[in-house]
């Protein structure tokens, strides 16, 4: 006697046990196999042992979708303006019990709050899903061997893989800016290496004595519903950056009536300028270039140009070391970095002409 048994409900129990006690191993008997008891029956007649009997019983394993994407860590992904190839980390697993394909789907949120509790303000370029090549280049980190992807081909039961969104970050951002993205997985039918299978139909009606198919994705993600063979997580992309303010004084040091006692800005008189430049950012600014047209006015003072001198709030304090250079008619000097939440300068004197 053959008889067809619903797999979720007959072995749910069971299972759950399973789950519980290895999750490493969640996807449970294959889809589609057939279990087969017997049951044997031996009995007497007059106290003489006759002939057994048996009686057996075959049902098909009905198919379990379930799948998750996760994010791979759990703080933001820090990048800066105008960055190429900005990686947020994800993984898939097929927790099904059956080998399947896997549609893949990069989004970004619309405003809102994003992952890591950050309002979205801005949209990333040329969004991208790469595979991990685990054979070649370095395994769990986005390199350029790694394979782009719109969907993952026949994926094993109960194998994670590393998926990575992969991104550009426009230009002029400000500091602290934020970008949600979220990768989302459904499941399509295996079976056929090289292409993509067909979407995956529900079997809602009564059981039937072939392999049934139930979505058990019980969890919804951040971008699907339950039972829907679907999941999804979320990331996002924080601008740091530095956010640099430049300011400019000057004070008068001598003239040739009253020398340095009470100078006045008469020709012939010395007058030394400060730029300041302060960075409100979270990072540091490197390579800052600075550059200073001496106005026709003056007449700039030979070796008289200081870098990397400090303020006293908003005060310059005219101060630093030699260096920088003049061409005329520009000033200029390179400081090599100005820390998040410091201000550095730079000094140089010129005579009214």
């Amino acid at each position: 006697m053959t008889s067809k048994l619903t797999y979720w409900g007959s072995i749910g129990l069971a299972a759950a046990s399973v789950v519980v006690a290895n999750p490493a191993f969640a996807a449970g008997t294959t889809a589609g196999a057939s279990i087969t008891n017997t049951a044997t029956v031996t009995y007497q007649v007059g106290g003489v042992a006759q002939g057994s009997q048996t009686a057996s019983d075959t049902f098909t394993v009905d198919r379990k979708i379930n799948l998750l994407v996760e994010e791979v860590g759990t703080v933001t992904t820090n990048v800066v303006p105008g960055q190429t190839n900005a990686v947020t980390t994800f993984q898939l697993t097929n927790s099904s019990n059956e080998v399947l394909d896997f549609e893949l789907a990069a989004t970004q949120i619309a405003g809102g709050t994003a992952a890591h509790g950050g309002t979205d303000t801005f949209n990333v370029g040329s969004v991208r899903i790469y595979r991990d090549n685990t054979s070649s280049g370095t395994v769990g980190s986005w390199d350029t061997g790694d394979t782009l992807v719109t969907y993952i081909d026949e994926l094993a039961v109960d194998t994670p893989i590393r998926l990575f969104i992969v991104a550009d970050i426009p230009a002029g951002l400000a500091n602290n800016a934020v970008a949600g993205v979220q990768l989302r997985a459904t499941a399509r039918e295996g079976g056929t290496v090289g292409s993509q299978g067909a979407a995956i139909t529900e079997t809602t009606s009564a059981n039937t004595a072939g392999k049934d198919t139930v979505f058990a994705d019980t969890i919804a993600g951040v971008n699907d519903a339950v039972r829907d063979a679907a999941h999804s997580a979320a990331d996002d992309y924080t601008v740091q950056t530095a956010t640099l303010a430049v300011a400019k004084s000057s004070r008068v040091i001598s003239d040739p009536i009253n020398g340095t006692t009470n100078p006045k800005l008469i020709p012939g008189a010395v007058v030394e300028y400060c730029i300041a430049v302060s960075n409100s950012g979270s990072v540091p600014a490197t390579s800052v270039l600075i550059t200073d047209p001496v106005p026709s006015q003056l007449t700039f003072v030979t070796s008289s140009i200081l870098l990397g001198g400090t303020l006293t709030g908003t005060t310059c304090n005219f101060n630093g070391s030699a260096g920088g250079s003049y061409t005329a008619p520009n000033v200029s000097g390179t400081i090599a970095s100005v820390a998040a939440g410091a201000a550095s300068t730079l000094v140089f004197r010129a005579t009214v002409n």
